[in-house]
């Protein structure tokens, strides 16, 4: 079978002085809402690079997320086990 989905993220960042955190959110197919949070913080011996923080918080809400998708499907895979034919 082939298909192409579509899922959409939802991504907002927000700093505030030397923390910077990330919310990634989203729907699967099924309507399973999900979600996945991460923050960085800057040192203060650290330059004062915004993009940096964003990407670190970023990585870190998305491979959160990441997991929580794997146990999603993990957790499908009870609900329709997969039989070898024969």
């Amino acid at each position: 079978m082939h298909a192409n989905r579509t899922l959409t993220l939802d991504m907002q960042v927000t700093e505030a002085g030397a923390k910077t955190t990330a919310d990634v959110g989203m729907v699967t197919g099924d309507g399973r809402a999900l979600h996945g949070h991460g923050a960085a913080r800057r040192r203060p011996d650290d330059p004062d690079v915004p993009q940096i923080g964003d990407e670190v918080a970023l990585a870190r809400a998305l491979f959160e997320l990441g997991h929580k998708l794997l146990d999603t499907a993990a957790s499908c895979t009870v609900l329709y086990p997969f039989t070898n034919p024969k």
